[in-house]
């Protein structure tokens, strides 16, 4: 089974601590599942460029999963990619997450390897996208990142699968809401969504659905230019079951 339109989960959440393993997966990695409709069990691959494929993370995914009974594919970049046939590979699952980490080196390596076009393809064929911070920053135009130093920049060479700019971390990192406003207000970005930690985007095509979110009173907001400035409106999101 795949999704029946081309279908994205951009999300500030996703993960968290595990009882028995070191991580679990969290209500918005099981929805990202879910929406891709499986048949039978749940095929999943997971994209951890952004970290640089760290094999320690990709071994507590890989465990998370494991408790999840979701079948894992790890697609590693380094120290070359595992198949010239990428689309193909992404094509056996049902879903793909895509990490956090750098957002730019994880363009500038996709691009590289043709993992863009390929992910474009999948989409397009219904398999699930999603991931976190820069798994979510990545399918749309841009938005902010730390990918260059510690201060925030603009990135603007995302994917856009989503004619829209994205901000992540919305709640819990100071820097990001005014940036993302004054961002849209100049013009360097167009209209913008953004989520709270615990909080995703479903988009199905280039539309957004709802905000859903694995954390009571979180939401997600719709930032648009108004003349130099910009109207943020915040979007309720509704509450995953856990």
């Amino acid at each position: 089974m795949a999704a029946e339109q081309p279908t994205i989960l951009a999300t500030s959440g996703g993960l968290r601590r595990g009882e028995r393993a070191m991580l679990a997966f969290g209500p918005l990695l099981h929805y990202a599942i879910e929406l891709a409709r499986p048949a039978g069990k749940p095929r999943l691959c997971y994209i951890g460029t952004a970290s640089g494929d760290d094999p320690w993370w990709s071994a507590q995914i890989h465990e998370a999963a494991t408790e999840a009974k979701v079948e894992l594919t790890v697609l590693n970049l380094f120290p070359m990619p595992p198949t010239s046939d990428l689309a193909g590979m992404l094509g056996e699952h049902d879903a793909v997450w895509v990490g956090g980490g750098s957002c730019a080196n994880l363009l500038a390596l996709w691009r590289l390897h043709g993992l863009d076009a390929a992910l474009w393809r999948a989409w397009q064929a219904g398999v699930v996208m999603a991931g976190v911070s820069a798994g979510s920053l990545c399918w749309h135009v841009g938005g902010t990142t730390d990918s260059f130093r510690p201060e925030l920049d603009v990135l603007a060479n995302g994917l856009g699968f989503l004619p829209y700019a994205n901000g992540v971390h919305y709640d819990s990192e100071v820097r990001r809401r005014p940036l993302l406003q004054s961002l849209v207000a100049a013009g360097t970005l167009p209209e913008a969504y953004a989520t709270d930690d615990g909080v995703g985007l479903h988009y199905v095509g280039d539309r957004l659905v709802e905000a859903v979110s694995e954390i009571p009173d979180k939401g997600a907001y719709h930032v648009v230019r108004d003349g130099d400035a910009v109207t943020e409106e915040r979007i309720e999101a509704r509450l995953l079951d856990s």
